[in-house]
C-alpha cells in the first residue's frame, strides 16, 4: 500500500557490555520512551490474541494522560484474534508499520499493508489475522467513545497513508503538513489520529500549549522536540506521551522528512467532577 519505511520495534536485548545510560524520561508533564527501551522483557500479552505480543506505550493514568491507550502489536504469521476488543465502548485505530494483515471490519474483509489505516467505531465487530510470511506490526490506539445526543456515531473505514493528501499548515510552504484521515469538522469524532510531516528544517514556530493530550510515535527521521522546559532529541521508533497543556515545539533536523503518528482528543466538553 505504500513505498515508505516506518520504524517498528523487533525486541531482543542488548549485550551485557552495553552502557546503561539511555534517553528514557518520565516527568510530571511528559514521557519519552525511546526505541531502545522496547525489548523482549517489557512485552505484554492479551487474552484471545494468538501468536501475539505487544509493547504498551501509553495507558490512562490519573493525573497524567487520561483518555487513551496505545499499543505496538506484533503478530506472527497466522496469528491474530477473533475477539480482539473486550470493551464495547472502546473505539480504535489501527496503523500498520510492517507486514500484512487481513482485517474483517463490520463484515467486510480488508487486506492491509504498510501505511494501512483503519478506524473501528465502538461496538463494531472485527477480527484480525497476520497474513504475510513475516510478523505484522501495527499500532492499536483505543479510546472510550463519548456519544453526543443528536449526533450519529461515525462509520468504520479503511484507507492508507498514501491515499490521503497531506494538508500544509498555512504559511509554511509545505514544510509542515498533516495527513488527516478524518475531516476536522466532523464532530461525530472525539479523537483524531493523524500523521504529521516536517521537511528538513521545518519547525513548530511557537510553544503549543493546549488541552489535547498527545501520543506521538516517530515513524521516520529525527528532530529536536520541545517538551515542557526541555529540548529532547528523538528519532524513528521513539514515543512521546504528553499531558494536557504540556508546552511543545519542534525542529526537524535530519537529512530526510520527520514524521510521526499523532493522537489527540477533540470535539467534546471537558469532563466536570
Amino acid at each position: 500500500m505504500t513505498d515508505r519505511t516506518y520504524y517498528a520495534p523487533t525486541g531482543g536485548h542488548p549485550g551485557q557490555e552495553a552502557l546503561h545510560t539511555g534517553r528514557a524520561v518520565f516527568t510530571e508533564a511528559y514521557a519519552v520512551i525511546p526505541k531502545g527501551v522496547m525489548r523482549d522483557i517489557v512485552t505484554s500479552f492479551l487474552p484471545h490474541w494468538e501468536g501475539t505480543r505487544l509493547w504498551v506505550l501509553s495507558r490512562p493514568l490519573s493525573g497524567f494522560a487520561e483518555t487513551f491507550s496505545q499499543y505496538v502489536m506484533e503478530v506472527q504469521p497466522g496469528g491474530g484474534s477473533d475477539a480482539p476488543e473486550p470493551n464495547r465502548e472502546a473505539q480504535g485505530v489501527i496503523f500498520v508499520t510492517e507486514g500484512r494483515i487481513e482485517l474483517t471490519l463490520a463484515g467486510e474483509v480488508h487486506a492491509m499493508g504498510q501505511g494501512g489505516f483503519a478506524y473501528i467505531p465502538a461496538g463494531t465487530e472485527w477480527r484480525l489475522r497476520a497474513t504475510g510470511e513475516a510478523p505484522a506490526r501495527f499500532h492499536w490506539i483505543r479510546k472510550r467513545y463519548e456519544p453526543v445526543e443528536g449526533l450519529d456515531r461515525p462509520e468504520p473505514f479503511v484507507t492508507s497513508d498514501d491515499a490521503v493528501t497531506p494538508t500544509a499548515m498555512p504559511g509554511t510552504e509545505g514544510r509542515w503538513a498533516t495527513t488527516r484521515f478524518v475531516d476536522p469538522a466532523d464532530l461525530r469524532h472525539d479523537m483524531h489520529v493523524t500523521i504529521v510531516t516536517f521537511q528538513p528544517g521545518g519547525v513548530i514556530p511557537f510553544e503549543e500549549t493546549h488541552v489535547m493530550e498527545h501520543g506521538l510515535y516517530v515513524l521516520e527521521g529525527k528532530a529536536v522536540y520541545r517538551l515542557n522546559r526541555d529540548w529532547v532529541e528523538v528519532e524513528a521508533g521513539d514515543y512521546m506521551w504528553l499531558r494536557a497543556f504540556c508546552p511543545q515545539a519542534c525542529y526537524a533536523g535530519g537529512p530526510g522528512p520527520f514524521r510521526y503518528l499523532l493522537y489527540k482528543d477533540v470535539n467534546r466538553h471537558a469532563a466536570l467532577p
